[in-house]
């Protein structure tokens, strides 16, 4: 689960067009991205789309032409991979896990009674993002002249320290932990605009891309960086289960009130008579010191070309998609980054 902050963060918040982007180069979170694709690009009743021999291939529609959607707005995408996760992620992990296999099961189940709905929600929920689908994203994403970085361990954690080096313009991802591994700027919806149906409710709701600056957000809040990191823990993150009964607004006022991360621990042990489920100087540690590799402008190969003949193959002849369709949307890209290059994109960033 990521830390919930959405209902704190309204202030912080602005309204952007992808064009506002025009000339920045943005680290992607590709795991967050390709999970969006595998939810969203489903039949009616959940079915992923899948080429002849079974493979998913809901990511690689979305990733191709989204990333030409982005480069065609002059921004430069660089997808960021998540390596080995931390071990205090396994009992997020295995919760996860869990949670699909019993949306699988209740996904089945709806198909076999005729409940087209209920079993599109439960196919969405049954959701994951195998080692097969990553590398044909990296794959993909090679042929297209598109910079990927392999994290050591959380993708997060990397964009934002892009960010704070000056690498990247801002880090984009779904997930509020950018902000607790401190990213500088964070970028919503990126990869995903226009109206959707909110999972499990006939509803519908005009998505739009947002930016949010790290400084903006700690004045709003009133808090410290750190403080920030208390905050997510006292709700929950990745990394532990947060404390029951405590919600954004009583965090917010616990963080605002106690200078230290000792003080909260005995704070929650003397009001709720409840201890953090994992050591809370490793939970921030993970936050403050996480494991990520320098990557510089120069790792950022924005003039690579596109190989058209890899992509029409890979796309087409492999995984079924149309052909002339491909070859069309490749020499688009490829005039699109031949006149960035001319333009000089390493100005870009």
């Amino acid at each position: 689960m990521a830390v919930a902050l959405g209902s704190l963060i309204a202030e912080a918040k602005e309204k952007i067009e992808l064009d506002d982007l025009a000339g920045r180069t943005v680290a992607v979170d590709a795991y967050n991205t390709i999970y969006q694709f595998i939810t969203i690009i489903r039949q009616p009743d959940g079915t992923p789309l899948m080429d002849s021999k079974g493979r998913i291939t809901s990511h690689l529609s979305g990733l191709f032409y989204r990333t030409i959607s982005l480069v065609e707005h002059r921004i430069t995408p660089v997808y960021v991979f998540d390596g080995i996760p931390p071990v205090l992620k396994q009992r997020t992990l295995e919760a996860r896990a869990s949670r699909r296999a019993e949306a699988l099961k209740e996904w089945n189940k709806s198909l076999r009674e005729g409940q087209i709905e209920e079993a599109r929600t439960h196919a969405v929920a049954s959701s994951r993002i195998t080692k097969e689908m990553v590398e044909s994203a990296k794959e993909l994403l090679g042929h297209m002249g598109i910079t990927c970085v392999q994290a050591p361990s959380e993708g997060e954690a990397q964009a934002a320290r892009m960010t704070r080096e000056g690498t990247v313009y801002a880090a984009a991802s779904q997930d509020y932990d950018l902000f607790l591994f401190g990213a500088d700027v964070a970028i919503r919806n990126l990869t995903i605009t226009g109206r959707r149906k909110l999972p499990g409710k006939n509803v519908y709701v005009d998505v739009s891309t947002e930016r949010i600056e790290l400084k903006r957000l700690l004045d709003s809040l009133k808090v410290s960086r750190k403080q920030l990191i208390w905050l997510g823990m006292l709700m929950g993150t990745d990394f532990n289960a947060g404390i029951e009964k405590v919600g954004p607004k009583t965090a917010l006022k616990i963080v605002r009130e106690h200078r230290s991360l000792k003080a909260i621990v005995e704070h929650v042990r003397s009001k709720y008579g409840k201890e953090f489920d994992a050591n809370p100087e490793e939970v921030e540690r993970v936050f403050t010191e996480p494991e990520t590799v320098e990557v510089g402008k120069k790792d950022i190969d924005n003039n690579m070309k596109v190989n058209k003949e890899m992509l029409v193959k890979f796309m087409s002849e492999e995984h079924g998609f149309s052909q002339e369709r491909i070859g069309k949307f490749a020499d688009t890209l490829a005039k699109l980054k031949l006149r960035a290059g001319q333009k000089g994109m390493g100005a870009w960033v």
